[in-house]
């Protein structure tokens, strides 16, 4: 999957979590994990754009682990009103599935872009070793 499809599919997330709280039945316990569930789920596309600008790979990095948590939060938060709201369980479940998605993705990337910066400095000390015989 390419920048632009992850991005497109972050945003999509946050969309589509929107869309279903405006469903869901006003209350104490809905406002409060509706609040939540709309700030990380957002907040994971965000971070996801940002992290595509990132200035180094370990900034990259950085940023792209905020993604997972935040990603990670909207899932917390789909279960629970799941809980409390056992008519939209399907709805939701499919916002986890979705969430649960872009989590491996995000993870996949992080452990790849870790292993590539090794390789990198691995190498680099190669070169510097060869330069100095």
């Amino acid at each position: 999957m390419d920048k632009n499809e992850l991005k497109k599919r972050s945003k999509q997330l946050a969309v589509n979590t929107g869309w279903l709280c405006l469903k869901l039945p006003f209350n104490a316990v809905n406002k409060e994990y509706v609040s939540q569930v709309v700030r990380s789920s957002s907040s994971g596309g965000a971070n996801y754009r940002a992290a595509c600008r990132a200035k180094s790979k370990p900034d990259f990095i950085n940023k792209l682990r905020i993604v997972e948590e935040e990603l990670d939060e909207s899932m917390y938060f789909f279960e629970l009103l799941a809980e409390f709201n056992p008519t939209f369980k399907e709805e939701l479940r499919d916002l986890y599935k979705e969430a649960n998605e872009l989590l491996s993705i995000v993870i996949t990337s992080i452990n790849t872009s870790l292993k590539n910066m090794e390789i990198e400095k691995q190498t680099e000390k190669s070169v510097r070793k060869n330069l100095k015989s």
